[in-house]
């Protein structure tokens, strides 16, 4: 059809098509037609819908982590390099640290066990953060089209993809602990491990929202990635680890406070050694383990709670954040 209306057949056979139709009758009755349709009939009500999406939101939820779950499946690549990572980190510091949790002698042995959880710690969290923005950027593209199709709200979406991490997240965490907890030599307690476990899961789990959320925030994998190194720079430096916190100038604090990975730390230590009342050589002085923790590092004990609290809230507010964000910025450009 479109070869026999071509330009080019129009000038073989002197005819102008377009002339033609608009002068005819079905072009007329056309017209028509289109007014007709334009106007609504007398007595017609105004069209609505009750609701925005056809199905509620728990539909829509159970709709979006059925996706996220073949997606994920499919991702073999994204999963299996951050399972194999967490088994490598797991035996380069289980190797490097070996045996080293019930050495405690003076601080410098201290030092030694708090910097093993520190670098696993960091590395563990930012390698998940790094590696989930690429992927989740992907997943937005499409996450866009469905859902200006009416498909599922916003909410839907960002509670699937938050849900979705955490088997995989635990996976993780199992293996790194599994590995590294008996081969540094930590306390074997049901309390100390489950204490460790839980720890660096609300850790893990903190950096991979914290990198869904700087997803939402920009427009591209490239801006993403700088803040999220700013991100990462601020959890190394606010951690509690290279500066103490009673040691921090009191207009700093606050970002001690506000890091995740200083009260997983917090945790960490004080869960493992809080309660150890080993006498131990501190700077000359001789002093209690559980002791020296309280006065160098500001941890305490009685305060194991409170820290436990505030780690699972971390990833609370994280994923809140993205969540709103994705409803209310859109960085589609059509």
């Amino acid at each position: 059809m479109m070869d026999v209306t071509s330009r080019s057949t129009e000038v073989q056979l002197n005819i102008d098509f377009a002339s033609i139709y608009q002068e005819s009758i079905l072009h007329r009755e056309m017209e028509e037609l289109v007014k007709q349709l334009s106007s609504p009939p007398p007595n017609s009500q105004i069209l609505c819908f009750l609701n925005r999406f056809p199905q509620n939101s728990w539909t829509q939820f159970k709709a979006c982590l059925w996706k996220q779950n073949i997606t994920y499946w499919r991702s073999i690549q994204y999963n299996l390099r951050r399972i194999i990572m967490a088994i490598i980190l797991a035996l380069i510091f289980g190797i490097l640290f070996s045996r080293h949790a019930k050495i405690l002698n003076n601080e410098q042995d201290v030092f030694n066990v708090f910097g093993a959880m520190y670098m696993g710690v960091i590395q563990l969290g930012v390698y998940n953060d790094q590696s989930i923005i690429p992927h989740s950027t992907t997943e937005r593209i499409v996450m866009y089209r469905e859902k200006f199709a009416g498909m599922y709200s916003s909410w839907s979406y960002s509670l699937a993809q938050a849900t979705i991490e955490i088997p995989y997240v635990f996976i993780q965490v199992v293996l790194y602990t599994s590995i590294i907890y008996p081969t540094i030599g930590y306390y074997w307690t049901a309390q100390k491990f489950l204490w460790f476990l839980y720890t660096y899961f609300c850790s893990v789990l903190s950096y991979v929202y914290a990198g869904l959320l700087l997803v939402s925030l920009t427009p591209n994998v490239q801006v993403a990635t700088i803040l999220a190194s700013f991100f990462n720079t601020m959890q190394t430096l606010f951690s509690g680890f290279i500066i103490p916190a009673p040691q921090l100038p009191k207009y700093w604090i606050w970002l001690y406070y506000a890091s995740p990975t200083s009260w997983t730390l917090n945790t960490l230590l004080t869960s493992q050694y809080g309660n150890i009342e080993k006498e131990i050589k501190v700077f000359g002085e001789t002093t209690s383990v559980a002791v020296f923790l309280h006065n160098y590092f500001g941890f305490h004990q009685d305060q194991l709670s409170l820290a436990a609290a505030l780690l699972i809230a971390f990833p609370f507010v994280f994923i809140i954040l993205f969540s709103l964000s994705v409803e209310k910025i859109n960085f589609q450009k059509r």
